[in-house]
């Protein structure tokens, strides 16, 4: 590897343990909402049963000393540091894969993929289907640094990444990636053409076919009426991270209790975690996966920065066509849904689609299994 990258272990102090205890011990509680359900935020009783589990049954070196256990190291990318997991497989002819979070998750979406992608033989695949696995933090979240000037939006951020890849020797490889990861994922598809060999995305970014207005299939009609209920209902952290993403820092940094809120009321929207009568983040995920994650944005104090990926982001969205391979595996509770017609006018070279009966936002969090399935298959052809 470049000298230019050196090893990383996390290394909490337990005096930021015990500030974290201190301030969920002084929390500050609103009073209850007026409704029975989430229809304005994560309910009252349940924040405060996350609150207590963390302060009192959390245990965050469990989860330390399984980000330990894989290879972690940090290099300087124009002048921001970018932390990233690179686990290697064993498999002599293993393919290289870059795989991009997005927000409100972190690398702690990936723990149940990494060793059937690098191990397959030991998780009912084949040699052939081994992947070299490669998982950078976005700058400003988690462990990487936090960038100091404006300009680190997804589409340098997908330079960077194909900057990265150069420096690890990797000279061909593929790319995958969910929310912000499917945006940085698809702006490599757009400038790493030349080493990267084709991309996989499980929210592709593609404007509905006004041309198919009169002649909408199920599948599109649905995809519609969700964008409108996001819209409507589901859209306003979006709105406050793309506009002011500092002033909604402030209250982030300082108090635990909201930056948990923030983040998990988004798992329960966003995941397929049941229906309208029993919809609830631990049908999928356990409280710990909850906070793990949560974590990863309070230790670091990321929420300001990781915000501002969206103030810069959305000030220019590149929708220009992308034309090397695209695989696209679609799950029925993604927030924002494509058909492939719809797709087929950004992406010229679609060589897999496959849309699934269970999940939502968070692939690998949700469905690990079906992901890597998807994974070993659209990928089969590009070895």
């Amino acid at each position: 590897m470049n000298e230019d990258i050196r090893p990383f272990t996390s290394a909490v102090s337990d005096a930021e343990i015990a500030d974290l205890h201190r301030r969920l011990d002084a929390t500050r509680w609103p009073e209850a909402e007026t409704v029975s359900d989430w229809s304005q935020g994560i309910p009252l009783s349940y924040t405060q049963e996350l609150a207590q589990y963390w302060r009192e049954k959390y245990d965050w070196r469990r989860w330390e000393k399984r980000l330990n256990g894989w290879s972690q190291f940090v290099t300087q990318i124009d002048g921001v540091d970018i932390h990233f997991l690179h686990v290697r497989s064993p498999h002599e002819n293993a393919l290289p894969l870059i795989m991009t979070h997005g927000w409100p998750g972190s690398i702690v979406e990936f723990h149940k993929i990494i060793d059937p992608l690098v191990n397959p033989t030991d998780h009912g695949g084949t040699a052939d289907q081994a992947f070299h696995f490669i998982a950078p933090t976005l700058p400003g979240y988690g462990f990487s640094g936090k960038p100091a000037e404006q300009g680190w939006g997804v589409d340098r951020i997908g330079k960077t990444w194909g900057e990265l890849m150069a420096r690890l020797g990797y000279d061909r490889y593929v790319a995958q990636g969910g929310d912000w990861g499917a945006m940085v994922t698809q702006a490599m598809g757009q400038s790493e053409t030349i080493h990267c060999a084709g991309i996989h995305i499980t929210m592709p970014i593609a404007a509905p076919d006004p041309e198919t207005m009169n002649d909408l299939s199920p599948t599109e009609t649905k995809a519609l009426e969700s964008l409108q209920y996001y819209e409507q209902w589901d859209s306003g952290y979006s709105k406050q991270q793309g506009t002011r993403p500092q002033t909604l820092g402030y209250g982030l940094a300082d108090s635990p209790v909201g930056q948990m809120a923030w983040i998990v009321e988004k798992f329960w929207a966003w995941m397929d975690c049941g229906d309208d009568a029993n919809k609830h983040p631990e049908n999928v995920l356990s409280k710990d996966e909850l906070l793990d994650n949560v974590m990863m944005y309070w230790l670091t104090n990321a929420g300001a920065s990781s915000g501002r990926l969206y103030w810069e982001s959305f000030r220019h969205v590149n929708m220009d066509p992308i034309n090397m391979p695209v695989a696209c595996s679609i799950f029925p509770k993604e927030i924002m849904r494509t058909s492939r017609r719809w797709a087929e006018q950004r992406f010229g070279n679609i060589v897999y689609w496959n849309e699934l009966d269970a999940g939502g936002h968070f692939a690998a969090f949700e469905q690990p299994g079906v992901l890597v399935r998807e994974l070993r298959e659209c990928f089969a052809a590009l070895r």
